[in-house]
């Protein structure tokens, strides 16, 4: 049994520039002719891009699910991302600015500007060291531990010029995670940091790779960027800091970029599940650039007057394709930042595009969330007039969240998107596109799939869903950016992600496509609440939640009952100016029953001021729901603040005090 999906389809709204305007009926007969002849559809955007070779098949299917994108064709991705820009007048172009997080007086206290020039110089004199002093070969891999500084990109591209593959660990994760990780993907050489700021504090990143170092035989050399200036511990014959390393290359050094195949892989990025081992997503190079190149113009609309900031952190995908190579290969000044977007004060990022003018802004539903529960007068300090487009990423953007940032930041009138996509899939599969036909918004809708990608919904028997309908997102037919394999475990590929439904790509989420063809995504299809037989979607009621003008934040998790099987539980976070009452408990569960219905009637709402998140701003509900079980979170290494689960934890064993008849008269 399911209960009926009731978020409004009706509101849509256009931006005040429609030069590129046209109706969800025009664009879908695009999209129609688009996926009709996927190949040669997706052929014609790659001839966009600048080969040494051109392909000699388009896509080879000949062993599916392993699908190979223009076999035969020979390109470099740091080639695209440099040398292209450097012979022309994009030379001297801001590449990249980045800041530091630590401020005086409000403002930053470290800002570098890299051109394109100087980055391609950097990046080359890594490549030399990489060659003849580490003896890093093609196919060799790189591991990478480092924080938000231009070290990481430049780290990145080095390794993908000399055809080396690269897999870079996020800054956050444990010891344990990144041995596993530098052991799985056989890594050679270790970049990291002595530390990185966060929050105002420094964290040391090198005794951590040095722990992690002692499970990780293989890496025969580490390289530690000087970050923060502290005392680090170095082996010898092992360690060697970042600019002493440099200093014996020449600054005009120049390594020809490799011939490297389309087909072949351009980096290794761990997904990490709530159990089981990591998995080891490799992505290829040809189709992958494709992809990036055709979503940085299509959603992103990229020109050359643009400041483009993204404030995912490169440590997972969507830093992989939309800070690093998406950007660079489409000649775009990016912004930067290391540091958490609330610090010092929560203006942090407004005070970062009114700083530099960014015109493209790219940031998470859990960020927005944040911002709502401070107050537009945060935002209202500084001149965020730059932006002409916005999209979020991350997880499904709750309606309100959306209405938040298009009033506050987009002035009502810019476009703003909320794309769907994924570690596996490369790059953007579902959004709007302002680059290439602007239909209506619709706020909490991921928009359209993109020209060229076959997405539908199915139900548990397979069967395509009408619309309204809800089901399992599915890609029908192979797309460039799509995973090569999970290394070393091709039959996991396949279990995973072609064995739910034959022949056709599983993603993991619920989704409702409705009438005009836009699809809602309702979150991860394992984060489901059963409640008497009746399966609901934890986003659903965290959407409904959040509707009430108390709510800035909400995590929904379910606890186990002994009539009904499961029963909702809610944490929530209030904007400022509201407090926690029996009556507020009472109108956020009316708002749950009247928004999803009767089954979804909240057993308990406890009040917090924080959640688990992640550093790029996740709500971590595994963590949540482990502490409302009574079980232990587990790997909390990640979170932003710790405390965060104390605090989950007290307001749950004050409920349960309560339960057992506790409570004080």
């Amino acid at each position: 049994m399911s209960v009926s999906w009731t978020l409004p389809f009706d509101e849509k709204i256009l931006p005040e520039d429609r030069s590129k305007s046209t109706t969800a009926q025009d664009y879908a007969k695009v999209h129609r002719k688009s996926v009709e002849d996927s190949r040669e559809f997706w052929a014609g955007v790659a001839r966009e891009m600048e080969w040494f070779r051109p392909w000699d098949r388009v896509l080879d299917d000949s062993e599916p699910p392993f699908y190979k994108w223009f076999v035969g064709g020979e390109l470099n991705a740091s080639y695209l991302c440099l040398d292209r820009h450097v012979k022309t007048w994009r030379k001297n172009k801001v590449a990249l600015i980045w800041e530091g997080e630590p401020t005086a007086d409000g403002r930053p206290t470290e800002v570098r500007t890299l051109t394109y020039y100087d980055l391609y110089r950097e990046v080359n004199r890594l490549a030399h060291l990489l060659k003849h002093r580490y003896n890093i070969k093609r196919g060799d891999t790189v591991g990478v531990y480092l924080p938000m500084v231009p070290e990481l990109p430049a780290v990145m591209l080095a390794a993908a010029r000399i055809g080396a593959v690269f897999t870079v660990v996020f800054s956050g994760f444990s010891s344990d995670a990144l041995a596993e990780r530098l052991n799985d993907a056989g890594a050679k050489i270790l970049f990291t940091a002595d530390g990185v700021w966060r929050k105002g504090k420094v964290l040391d990143l090198k005794p951590i790779a040095d722990r992690a170092l002692e499970k990780a035989p293989a890496v025969r050399n580490v390289v530690v960027v000087r970050r923060v200036g502290g005392r680090t511990a170095m082996r010898e014959g092992r360690d060697e800091f970042y600019d002493s390393a440099l200093k014996e290359v020449p600054v005009n050094a120049f390594v020809e970029p490799e011939r490297t195949k389309s087909e072949d892989p351009l980096y290794v990025l761990y997904t990490s599940g709530t159990t089981g081992k990591p998995k080891g997503q490799v992505h290829d190079i040809g189709g992958y650039l494709t992809l990036l190149h055709a979503t940085m113009n299509w959603v992103f609309d990229v020109r050359d007057t643009d400041v483009y900031w993204c404030s995912a952190d490169i440590g997972w995908v969507t830093g992989h394709s939309y800070i690093v190579f998406g950007p660079l290969m489409e000649g775009v000044t990016g912004v930067m930042y290391e540091g958490a977007l609330d610090c010092p004060a929560p203006d942090r990022w407004a005070s970062i595009i009114e700083r530099y003018g960014v015109s493209v802004f790219y940031t998470s539903p859990t960020a927005i969330r944040g911002w709502m529960r401070n107050g537009e007068e945060w935002v209202r300090k500084h001149d965020t007039s730059t932006v002409r487009l916005m999209h979020s990423v991350g997880e499904p953007i709750n309606p309100e969240a959306f209405r938040w940032l298009f009033k506050a930041v987009g002035r009502e009138k810019v476009p703003f998107g909320s794309t769907w996509w994924m570690t596996e899939t490369g790059g953007i599969l579902i959004s709007h596109l302002p680059g290439l036909h602007m239909v209506p918004m619709k706020p909490g809708t991921n928009g359209p799939p993109l020209p060229g990608i076959d997405a539908d919904v199915l139900d548990e028997a397979g069967k395509a869903q009408e619309a309204g309908e809800r089901g399992y997102l599915v890609i029908r037919k192979p797309w460039p950016g799509m995973p090569l394999t999970i290394y070393k475990d091709p039959k996991r590929y396949v279990d995973v992600y072609y064995g739910r439904f034959p022949g056709v790509f599983y993603a993991g989420d619920y989704a409702v496509k409705d009438e005009d063809g836009y699809f809602w995504i309702l979150g991860r299809a394992d984060e489901v609440i059963k409640v008497a037989g009746h399966r609901l979607g934890t986003y659903e009621l965290e959407s409904a939640l959040i509707q009430h003008p108390a709510v800035a934040e909400s995590a929904v998790v379910g606890v186990p009952d002994e009539v009904k099987g499961e029963v909702p539980v809610a944490f929530v976070i209030l904007r400022q100016g509201y407090t926690p009452s029996e009556g507020l408990k009472k109108e956020l569960n009316d708002i749950t029953r009247e928004k999803v219905g009767a089954v979804a009637a909240i057993r308990e709402v406890l009040f917090v001021s924080k959640l688990p998140k992640t550093r790029s701003a996740k709500i971590m509900r595994r963590v949540v729901q482990a502490v409302a079980a009574g079980r232990s979170p587990g790997d909390v290494t990640t979170l932003e603040d710790e405390a965060s689960v104390e605090e989950v934890r007290s307001a749950h064993e004050a409920l349960q005090h309560e339960v057992r008849g506790g409570k004080s008269s």
